[in-house]
C-alpha cells in the first residue's frame, strides 16, 4: 500500500477510533486516563489488516504513546489524527 494511501486510512481509522472511545466512555466525557489501552485494543486487527503483518497490543500502545509525546513537543498545527497517523505509518 502506498504510504499516503496508509496514513489516510489510519488517520480514519484514528477518527473512528476517537468517536468510538467517546461512546464507551460517555460517563465520563471520554475521559480515560489508559486511553492508549483501549484505542490499542480496537486497533489492533484492523490495522494488522491494512499493513498485512501482525502488529501486537504492545506495540501499538508504545506506537500511540510515543506519537502523544512526540505531538507534545512538536505542537503541530495538524490535527491529532493526522499526526499520529504518519508517526505510526512511518514505524510499522
Amino acid at each position: 500500500m502506498a504510504e499516503d494511501t496508509l496514513v489516510q486510512k489510519l488517520q480514519e481509522l484514528l477518527i473512528e477510533t476517537g468517536k468510538e472511545h467517546h461512546q464507551a466512555f460517555i460517563e465520563t466525557d471520554g475521559e480515560d486516563a489508559e486511553w492508549p489501552l483501549w484505542y490499542a485494543g480496537y486497533l489492533k486487527e484492523k490495522i494488522s489488516g491494512l499493513v498485512e503483518k501482525k502488529i501486537t497490543k504492545s506495540e501499538l500502545v508504545f506506537l500511540i504513546v510515543s506519537a502523544e509525546k512526540e505531538r507534545d513537543k512538536a505542537k503541530p498545527k495538524t490535527e491529532w489524527e493526522k499526526f499520529y497517523a504518519e508517526y505510526i505509518s512511518e514505524r510499522i
